[in-house]
């Protein structure tokens, strides 16, 4: 399957965030939601990465946009990330990697991929970013679109 692009219609979906509550994407039709997936809590280019989305949290509220990391971990481990590193924004456990493979997202040699989507109120693809190696320049990309727009 191929890595949706802008204007795609992201699958409805629902997992458990870390406190072990359901998300469903559904609930969410009517908010703007930049999702990125990330392989896994406490690697350093994902921790990196989450640190960098929580540095620009406010930036992204001010603009009404929900962020949400998404990997194959555990409830109990990205609570745990979460709490370590200050993450003020929900994380989700996708066991089996089935949204991410429902997203089409490649993976990189043996790990699964790293990519982030900015999602419309409609649900719809606006913007994405795929750069394996450089997990903390995502929320910068996403907010230099939003820019731009």
């Amino acid at each position: 399957m191929a890595t949706l692009q802008a204007g795609d219609h992201v699958p409805d979906f629902t997992l458990r965030d870390q406190y072990n509550n359901p998300f469903s994407m559904k609930d969410h039709r009517g908010d703007k939601i930049v999702l990125y997936f990330y392989p896994k809590d406490e690697s350093a280019v994902c921790t990196k990465e989450a640190c960098a989305f929580r540095d620009s949290f406010q930036e992204f509220m001010d603009k009404g946009i929900l962020v949400i990391g998404i990997n194959a971990g555990s409830s109990a481990s990205h609570k745990a990330f979460a709490e370590k590193n200050r993450l003020p924004f929900t994380l989700l456990s996708d066991p089996g990697n089935k949204v991410l493979k429902a997203f089409g997202i490649q993976p990189w040699l043996f790990l699964t991929g790293r990519e982030t989507f900015l999602i419309d109120e409609q649900g719809k693809v606006e913007y994405t970013y795929r750069a394996f190696l450089k997990g903390d320049a995502h929320p910068q990309k996403v907010l230099a679109f939003l820019q731009g727009q």
